[in-house]
């Protein structure tokens, strides 16, 4: 049995982004509903759908749409990207090859060369416009049925408490149940899906981190470069278009004193950690800077009856770290 659900059509929010259709067909059951088409739940459904499986991922936001990210990629996603054929299209599209990464601590700076290995030429940190239409595009190519502009009304649970399927509301406002034989959440830090399955939090985090995100030309640079000084830190990384993302990071006391209403003051902490670095991005007059005010690290328990959970809706650890990609496609073939 299927039947049609209409969406709302995709903005487009990157070059060589092609339209969706607004109506896509769905069955009643699947072997498995993704919440979330992002890095983890597009390279989850891609999986499962190469593993024979019937898969429906849906996602709230639109198809090819950004999201704050520091973009950095370590070398485990590297090396899953080159596995799953990935990693050529996403250089390809003009992600920079990531050769190198430099610790600067003051005047001490500390070069790291990356190892370079068969197929894999270095590290590379593409936007999210990019890394999540590619792995969607993926999904789409190996079977899966993905939705964008859908969010996830609610679940459905048998008499057991065991987690039997989601309910989709389209753009019109009607409901429909769909079933499925387990249902994934990879909805992010604030899961719908975790909350609905009451997901306990086996570890929380004592402290959190806040950062302000921008962009700007990136010619000087090679590689990534950390900055690390006393309650502040930052970092240049490289991505597509020939920009740089520059973000600034202090913890989140210092952030709501000093940039929660005025971003860019982070121009100003920049400088303290390395001459003219924050007038790259602040001083460009390109995309608008962004922040993200910081939440304490979080592990839920990711699995129970019908339900299992991926990426920052499972694990979140801080932008800080830039693993949370990597830690996502991890839990994607994991």
């Amino acid at each position: 049995m299927s039947h049609t659900i209409s969406v709302r059509a995709a903005s487009r929010q990157h070059k060589d982004i092609p339209m969706r259709s607004n109506v896509v067909p769905l069955h009643s059951h699947y072997d498995a509903i993704i919440v979330g088409a992002r890095c983890a739940g597009a390279s989850t459904a891609m999986l499962l759908s190469r593993a024979g499986l019937r898969v429906l991922a849906v996602e709230r936001q639109s198809y090819g749409s950004d999201t704050l990210s520091t973009h950095a990629l370590m070398r485990p996603a590297v090396i899953q990207l080159s596995r799953w054929g990935l990693l050529q299209p996403l250089i390809r599209s003009g992600a920079p090859v990531i050769r190198s990464t430099t610790f600067h601590y003051g005047e001490q700076e500390v070069t790291v060369p990356i190892r370079a290995e068969p197929d894999i030429p270095g590290l590379i940190a593409p936007r999210r416009t990019v890394l999540d239409r590619m792995l969607v595009d993926a999904a789409r190519a190996a079977g899966a049925t993905i939705m964008h502009d859908t969010p996830v009304h609610d679940l459905m649970f048998d008499a057991h408490r065991r987690v039997r399927g989601v309910a989709l509301r389209d753009a019109g406002g009607q409901t429909r149940e769909i079933s499925a034989d387990i249902v994934v959440g990879a909805d992010g830090l604030g899961s719908f899906i975790a909350r609905k399955v009451e997901a306990r939090t086996l570890v929380q985090g004592r402290c959190s981190v806040a950062h302000v995100f921008g962009y700007g030309p990136a010619p000087a640079f090679s590689g990534y470069h950390w900055y690390f000084g006393r309650n502040l830190s930052g970092g240049v990384i490289p991505t597509n278009d020939g920009l740089a993302c520059i973000v600034a990071s202090v913890p989140t006391e210092r952030f709501d004193a000093e940039f929660r209403f005025d971003l860019s003051a982070a121009q100003l902490a920049l400088a303290a950690l390395a001459l003219g670095l924050g007038s790259r991005v602040f001083g460009n007059g390109g995309e608008r800077l962004k922040a993200f005010r910081g939440t304490p690290g979080r592990l839920r328990q990711a699995h129970g009856p019908g339900w299992m959970l991926v990426g920052d809706a499972g694990f979140f650890r801080d932008p800080l770290t830039s693993h949370g990609i990597s830690d996502a496609l991890r839990d994607a073939e994991g």
